[in-house]
């Protein structure tokens, strides 16, 4: 078993922002999908997905932060989710999101 077999994950989705210190740096909804994908078949637990909704110049590379959670939900595999986007309409739309699915 390597060493990061199981051990749990923090995803960070952001397109300018640093990571906080613990958390694994995603700059697209592309490549959150391959950390998780990635984590899942390490067994390893999701203990926060972060998210910003604006991805800027990354959009391009699977869409703005929604798209996640769209796939997240189409999935069935609502991990846990914070959201720290400073757009407005974009949080109120992420939020709903996980109102509605979330359960």
């Amino acid at each position: 078993m390597s060493s990061s077999e199981g051990n749990p994950i923090r995803l960070w989705l952001d397109d300018i922002r640093s990571a906080p210190v613990g958390y694994t740096l995603c700059r697209s909804v592309n490549e959150a999908k391959k950390q998780i994908l990635r984590a899942e078949d390490r067994k390893a637990k999701i203990e926060i997905i972060d998210c910003d909704h604006d991805l800027g110049d990354y959009a391009h590379d699977g869409g703005d932060g929604i798209k996640l959670l769209d796939w997240l939900a189409e999935r069935q595999t609502c991990y846990p989710v914070a959201l720290h986007t400073m757009n407005p309409d974009g949080r109120e739309n992420m939020r709903r999101e996980i109102e509605r699915y979330w359960r």
